[in-house]
């Protein structure tokens, strides 16, 4: 008899392990925060947003011309000097992905990759975010652009980029970056090299519209600069706008003082202030499919 009481307790106590063990490891699984940005595009900067694996993104990027016409060009949506780039990418993994794009400035061909190597989570496990990202683009402009001793190397540029975001919460959600920019061939006076940081926010007020805000500086370094004097040194790009998304769509329109799509023209050649004679309309479209 005591062999069956024991038997009984053992096999209840062995049942109450199993719950407690099973509830613990319940405990420590701290998923992903939910949607910490719309896309994977905040207006001219990259997001920690990467897309599940087996997902191509198509991304259609827009720049009209300046609105200090007022009228006369429909605010720079007639008025020349547009921009426009369209790009496609692939996750590889659910934090990994590549892409390609070419773009209508200086006929741009550009390929990128983007890894998010840290998500934050909803129990604070990990507080922020950690994204990765590099493109590497080759200006396919004639040979004459590039003088007397051209060379292919002479068309290659390159960007990369390591940015720390947070989901504060359900409405809000910020981000800030440190990057670097080198133009292997660049204008007279100018430096190979710039050093910058950017800066951008989510403000949600509707379950599928939100305002953006995004800023970048470029950097007075003098330890990395060929002329000290920083002649025609590139002005900060600020940009606010107006996003609208669906689970497979993210449209964003947007005013900006930059021209250029690629971050790398934005760090090094923007010359434009944030006022009435430079800024500019733009928008973004996102499209997605899953296989």
């Amino acid at each position: 008899m005591k062999n069956v009481i024991y038997l009984i307790v053992l096999v209840l106590l062995s049942g109450h392990l199993v719950s407690a063990q099973e509830t613990t490891t319940e405990k420590k699984v701290d998923k992903p925060v939910r949607s910490p940005w719309e896309s994977g595009t905040l207006i001219n900067h990259q997001t920690s947003v990467t897309q599940y694996k087996n997902t191509l993104e198509m991304v259609i990027s827009h720049r009209f011309g300046t609105v200090e016409n007022g009228i006369s060009d429909v605010f720079g949506v007639m008025a020349p000097g547009a921009n426009i780039r369209i790009g496609f990418n692939y996750s590889i993994l659910d934090d990994l992905l590549v892409g390609f794009g070419t773009n209508s400035q200086k006929k741009y061909q550009d390929f990128q990759v983007k890894y998010t190597p840290f998500e934050q989570t909803r129990e604070n496990t990990m507080p922020v975010s950690l994204t990765l990202y590099a493109n590497a683009a080759i200006d396919g402009r004639e040979e004459a652009v590039f003088g007397l001793d051209y060379e292919f190397s002479d068309r290659l540029s390159y960007f990369s980029e390591a940015i720390v975001g947070r989901k504060i919460n359900d409405w809000l959600s910020v981000q800030a970056s440190v990057n670097f920019t080198h133009y292997n061939a660049v204008d007279s006076l100018l430096d190979n090299d710039k050093i910058g940081l950017g800066f951008g926010g989510r403000i949600k007020f509707s379950p599928q519209s939100s305002l953006t805000v995004e800023l970048g500086v470029p950097l007075k370094i003098e330890s990395i600069a060929q002329y000290t004097s920083f002649t025609d040194h590139p002005k900060p790009h600020f940009s606010i706008g107006y996003e609208v998304s669906t689970s497979t769509h993210a449209f964003q329109i947007f005013l900006t003082n930059g021209m250029g799509i690629l971050p790398q023209e934005l760090y090094m050649y923007n010359l434009s202030e944030f006022d009435s004679e430079s800024i500019r309309f733009g928008f973004n479209i996102t499209r997605l499919w899953n296989f």
